[in-house]
């Protein structure tokens, strides 16, 4: 392995893309240390980040309780991207425009761009509104009445808005000069920031009393910990294992003659994911988890009623029965909704037809299409239930390893995910220029 990482760095081509790439990602977090003009550090500094903030800052590559110049994160791009991939499938010209091939895909990040703008100006006042309501902004840029002047609003979303124009304008410089998905990895080095801080909240109050066995109440011991970094390990494991698994259809090319050639009639096979819908289930189920709770509580407050109070606590995310129970039955869901946007069994079994390529034992047509979204729907019944269980893995092991969620939420959930799809996708990313100049690739024994 350490053969194979002096070669990387021999290839002068290869140097320079992950050289640009650790460069771009290094403005990236620098961006995180500039905070708005109008914020106050010191109450910034004593805010904590309640739950919200924190799952949706999870899958936004950034830190909304921190204020900065990059506050909204690359967030308005991927709720952009999420709306034209939905409306791709309802709406008949732009379902058009993806069949168009490279001109149409250009096209559809144009709109993407434009989108992101109105969304990032939509999402930085409401933003800056719960700043303001928060009590974070500084009281000299504050009026009379407590809000904050027309002139620092517009000077404040603006800033942001710029942020997350920089950002997306960053991923796509990594897209076209660097190496990877410039998107995925801006995720993944807001993820992996993440881990330093989560990892000394955990041995600190270790290494204060000394290394111990057991550990007194609400404290954890050293097998807690080794028992800890074995599932840790585990988790990881079994997450690229289903994250690469496949299911295999053989597929058979018909016999074509031209002169005295013949070509074709070779056997292949057709690779059907078993997770097909990525992370996009657990996002959608764990944001649209957000709003009860946010809704019952508000309604409790106003009319100061214990029942919408303990309704509200029903759906908080931790150890509640309910919270779990509809999580599990929401990434379910939208997994099978996920992947019958992406996954067109039709479209697929009419593509293998014009191909010359059938699967043995079915005919070309309707009968193949029938088979392909019978195994699917088989399939994914397996990925929902392996996302289901990484998704509230995060909870079980904060309530029975008494650990903080931050520390738990790296055994699982969003993050974990995303972490290790972007690190296969730069992996195999690096492997084709290997392979390409005769070497062998990283994964390759």
């Amino acid at each position: 392995m350490l053969e194979k990482l002096r070669i990387i760095f021999t290839i002068p081509e290869l140097r320079r893309k992950i050289g640009l790439t650790f460069l771009l990602l290094a403005i990236y977090r620098l961006g995180f240390w500039i905070p708005l003009p109008i914020i106050d550090q010191s109450k910034i500094a004593a805010q904590a980040q309640t739950g919200f903030l924190e799952q949706v800052a999870l899958f936004s590559a950034t830190s909304l309780s921190d204020a900065t110049i990059f506050g909204l994160g690359i967030m308005p791009y991927i709720s952009a991207s999420i709306i034209f991939q939905l409306l791709g499938s309802v709406w008949p010209p732009l379902e058009k425009l993806q069949k168009e091939g490279e001109s149409g895909r250009k096209k559809i990040n144009e709109y993407t761009r434009y989108a992101t703008v109105a969304v990032c100006l939509l999402q930085s006042w409401v933003y800056l509104a719960w700043l303001v309501n928060s009590g974070l902004v500084q009281a000299d840029f504050l009026t009379a009445s407590g809000g904050l002047s027309l002139p620092w609003q517009i000077v404040a979303v603006m800033t942001m808005t710029a942020g997350t124009i920089f950002l997306m304008w960053i991923g796509e410089q990594i897209d076209e000069y660097g190496i990877g998905n410039g998107i995925s990895l801006l995720i993944m080095a807001g993820i992996l920031a993440r881990m330093p801080k989560a990892g000394w909240d955990l041995l600190k109050p270790l290494a204060d009393r000394g290394l111990e066995l057991g550990g007194g109440q609400g404290e954890i011991g050293v097998e807690t910990l080794l028992v800890l970094a074995a599932l840790f390990v585990g988790v990881i494991f079994g997450v690229v294992f289903i994250t690469q698994g496949q299911r295999r259809i053989p597929t058979q090319s018909a016999k074509h003659v031209r002169g005295r050639r013949v070509f074709g009639g070779g056997r292949q096979y057709l690779p059907l994911r078993v997770n097909q819908a990525g992370v996009m289930p657990i996002i959608f189920a764990s944001s649209l988890l957000l709003f009860p709770s946010m809704f019952f509580g508000w309604l409790a407050r106003a009319v100061d009623s214990q029942v919408l109070t303990s309704l509200s606590e029903s759906f908080q995310r931790g150890t509640s029965f309910m919270y779990n129970v509809l999580y599990v039955a929401l990434i379910y869901f939208f997994c099978y909704f996920w992947t019958a946007i992406t996954f067109n069994p039709k479209d697929m079994a009419n593509n293998l037809k014009d191909f010359g390529t059938f699967i043995p034992g079915y005919r070309p047509g309707k009968r193949t299409g029938d088979y392909l979204e019978k195994v699917m729907i088989r399939i994914t019944y397996v990925g929902a239930g392996f996302l289901a269980l990484v998704a509230i893995l995060p909870t079980l092991v904060a309530s029975a390893a008494n650990v903080d969620y931050q520390v738990a939420s790296f055994y699982g959930g969003t993050g974990l995910l995303i972490a290790v799809s972007v690190a296969f996708d730069l992996v195999q990313k690096i492997d084709s220029h290997l392979v390409m100049r005769n070497y062998r690739g990283l994964l390759e024994k």
